[in-house]
This record gives structure tokens, sequence and C-alpha cells, in this order.
């Protein structure tokens, strides 16, 4: 009897993860696009580069300039994240985003999540469609301290989960 209780739990557990969610089921309400309908997501590792400039204080920190990551589907790298900040596809797809919402990552060395708006495109692939993104699920990224030199820079991994949808 107890192992078809483990069986039929297990099985309920598996159709509870199996089951296609709306795309901001685990969104914060900061970032959640309920009326949005999920293109593509992909898992990305990559880097979070960092310059030492003055603040508005004149005091030397570490600020944010660009990302760079893989994103990759199923094992496979299918793309590319960078500057912009723009999401570019093997297809041919691109799009890059404006920043409308972020929830803070779940510990202070984690990236916010965010949402982003499509605000050009590029290519006739999957992205070509996307009118929102999302980051979630952030992992490192945050610079920690002081930098000495103005002009060096930091690299600092990450990863992350990006839903695109329309």
């Amino acid at each position: 009897m107890v192992s078809r209780i483990v069986t039929i739990a297990g099985s309920v557990a598996f159709l509870i993860f199996a089951s296609p969610l709306p795309a901001s089921a685990q969104a914060p309400d900061a970032i959640a696009a309920p009326e949005k309908t999920q293109i593509l997501k992909v898992h990305a590792e990559g880097a979070q580069i960092y310059e030492c400039q003055a603040d508005k204080d004149g005091k030397l920190a570490w600020q944010f300039r660009e990302p760079i990551a893989a994103l990759i589907l199923d094992g496979k790298t299918i793309g590319r994240h960078y500057a912009g900040p723009t999401w570019e596809l093997a297809d041919g797809s691109a799009v890059t985003g404006k920043v409308t919402g972020s929830a803070s990552g779940a510990t202070s060395k984690d990236i916010k999540w965010l949402k982003l708006d499509a605000v050009t495109h590029r290519g006739s692939g999957q992205l070509s469609d996307a009118t929102t993104i999302q980051r979630l699920d952030t992992r490192g990224g945050v610079a920690e301290g002081d930098c000495a030199a103005a002009g060096a820079f930091i690299s600092v991994p990450y990863s992350s989960e990006y839903v695109f949808l329309k």
C-alpha cells in the first residue's frame, strides 16, 4: 500500500511539473506578464561585465557595462546575449529590450529578475514576434568589493532563465 501511495504521489508531482504553466507563474508581480504567451525559454550561462568608474559622489565603484552569455536549449547553444540588451539566435532572429520592471534576486549576490519590452527586432525566426522578455532564476552576477583603478574591468559569472513572450 505504501508503494502505491508513493507511486501515485510521484505521478501527481510529475503531472504538476510537466503541465504547461502560464508564462508568469513563477514571476513576481513586478515582472509578471499574465496576458502573454511563451514563445521560448532558454537557459543562459555567462558573465556580467563591470567597469570601475567614479559614481555621482566621485567615489570609484563597479558600474555595470554589459552582459555576455550563451543561450542554451536542451544542452545545445542556440544563441547569445550581449549589450543592448540583445538576444540573438542561430536562426537569425534577434530582439533588443528595454527594462520595464524588476524584482530582487534570491540572494544579494544574484542580479535582479527583469521584465523587458521588446524595442527592436531583426530576422524572421523565433524571436521575431517577441514583445516581452523576462529574466528569471538568476544566480550570481553581482560585482562585489572595491575597485581601485578607474577603467579596470571585472567579469562576474551568472546564470539565468530567459523567457520570450508574445
